[in-house]
């Protein structure tokens, strides 16, 4: 980039030296025409009021411009990286949600199932109760015979030990 000022450029006055622009007072320039609170004409070329050493039209330097574009394309691939990793993330969540509704879908068929064979031995239980109680009742009598057979036992044991004795004598 040169910046040199060569005298004679029409475009760009000696550094340090103040332009017609700069003596003229605010709102006036050469022929009345009228600048705005920044500065700048209303109408006619545009001047710029930057300190911006980049211009549209002024040559560049190629290393600049060739690193400004491996910057930008390096930023662009560095953002489409989190976006993909974000998107891949987003899928994988959704991928589980799914998985996640199949799960509780088969969940709740087989507690559907528990639950109507549940209910089927409810019934079942019910209308062999008043078998349960007979079978109970029969358990009672059976253990109240048995205890008498015991105690026929042990009479008829001491029925024989005494007629043995009475035998002897």
């Amino acid at each position: 980039m040169d910046v040199s000022n060569k005298e004679g450029d029409p475009g760009h006055p000696p550094p340090n030296s103040r332009t017609q622009l700069d003596t003229l007072p605010k709102g006036h320039v050469e022929g009345e025409e009228r600048l705005s609170d920044f500065g700048s004409p209303r109408h006619g070329p545009t001047l710029s009021t930057s300190t911006s050493s980049f211009e549209a039209l002024d040559p560049h330097d190629p290393n600049l411009s060739h690193l400004a574009s491996l910057m930008f394309s390096h930023t662009s691939n560095y953002l489409q990286g989190e976006l993909s990793a974000v998107l891949e993330d987003y899928t994988l969540l959704e991928q589980m949600n799914k998985a996640t509704i199949t799960k509780y879908a088969d969940m709740r068929q087989i507690g559907g199932s528990v639950s109507r064979a549940l209910k089927d031995l409810n019934e079942k239980y019910l209308a062999l109760q008043p078998y349960l109680e007979q079978i109970d009742q029969i358990e009672d009598s059976v253990t109240k015979l048995e205890a008498a057979a015991y105690k026929l036992d042990a009479y008829s044991k001491r029925l024989e030990t005494k007629f043995k004795s009475l035998e002897k004598k």
